[in-house]
């Protein structure tokens, strides 16, 4: 049995499940055999940059395989991954930036006007790196942001070591909405990721030859937990970019998904358009929706 931290996981996995796929998101895909070298790799390219374990590093960027990548290499190299709400701005972001002591922040250029706004004073961030979707000029990206900022570096060749890690050491750091305050910093160590995984999945019944999709924001615990859902099981998962009402069930069927997810206000929006066979067209046996209010369960799942 394998520790109960993220390297030691992506390892046995890879010996359990060679060449089968895990991870799909827009960009690229992994499979269990290719995570550990994966992750080694992206925990060198941030060793060389300076970050160390222990320093935090924050994510700020919609769903995409760079996402996922810098995860597994802040749990490789012992660095903790601060996930940002895209839609943060203002003094919730700055709260955010200040209140992790980020030293690196990697976003996605639709990110950078809400970075700009942000105030230098007080922050530990030393770099911005930029994920470049090709959407946006790169000079006028970064200007007025906090720290220098630059393209995501090429991947070394090298691979960084395995840090020794226990389960209590801190994966991530994930934020609160801030609905009643501001927004609080809740530390996940690398074992409820793990438990996280195992406890959702065996209430959803998924194992191996399930195929999981999500296309939740991977800033949030939601999405995250689906990976590791699948990774705690051997499942593969397709992450999708982000929710559409007029194709979900289109991608839901091209995925070839058993099991999917949903929030409370996407089942309504669902339901309010026209029945088709599309509905019908997928092969999911459930899907994880919290919050639907209960006059929508019956029909929901009568059509779909």
């Amino acid at each position: 049995m394998h520790a109960l931290t993220l390297p030691s996981l992506l390892r046995y996995q890879a010996a359990r499940q060679g060449t089968r796929p895990w991870l799909q998101a827009p960009g690229g895909a992994l499979r269990y055999a290719e995570a550990p070298e994966h992750a080694a790799r992206w925990a060198a390219l941030l060793a060389r940059a300076g970050v160390a374990r222990g320093d935090r590093v924050g994510l700020m960027a919609g769903n995409r395989i760079e996402f996922m990548s810098l995860v597994l290499g802040c749990g490789w190299l012992g660095a903790v991954v601060v996930p940002i709400n895209t839609a943060s701005r203002g003094m919730q972001l700055q709260h955010i930036v200040a209140n992790s002591g980020c030293v690196l922040l990697v976003a996605d250029h639709a990110s950078c006007p809400a970075l700009a706004g942000l105030d230098a004073a007080g922050l530990a961030l030393r770099q911005i790196w930029l994920l470049d979707d090709g959407a946006n000029d790169t000079g006028a990206a970064t200007a007025g942001l906090p720290a220098p900022a630059a393209a995501l570096p090429a991947l070394p060749d090298t691979l960084a070591p395995e840090a020794d890690l226990g389960p209590g050491d801190t994966l991530a750091i994930l934020y609160t909405s801030g609905t009643s305050g501001l927004s609080k910093g809740v530390c996940c160590p690398h074992a409820q990721f793990h438990w996280w995984g195992v406890i959702a999945a065996r209430n959803l019944g998924i194992g191996a030859d399930d195929v999981l999709y999500t296309s939740l924001p991977l800033f949030h615990t939601n999405a995250l937990n689906a990976c590791f859902q699948a990774l705690v099981t051997g499942a593969s998962i397709v992450c999708d970019a982000r929710f559409s009402v007029s194709r979900y069930f289109e991608r839901l069927a091209a995925s070839g998904a058993t099991v999917t997810y949903l929030l409370g206000a996407m089942v309504p929006m669902l339901l309010a358009r026209e029945p088709s066979a599309a509905e019908r067209g997928h092969r999911a046996r459930i899907a994880l929706a919290p919050g639907v209010p209960e006059r929508f369960h019956a029909v929901f799942t009568e059509r779909s």
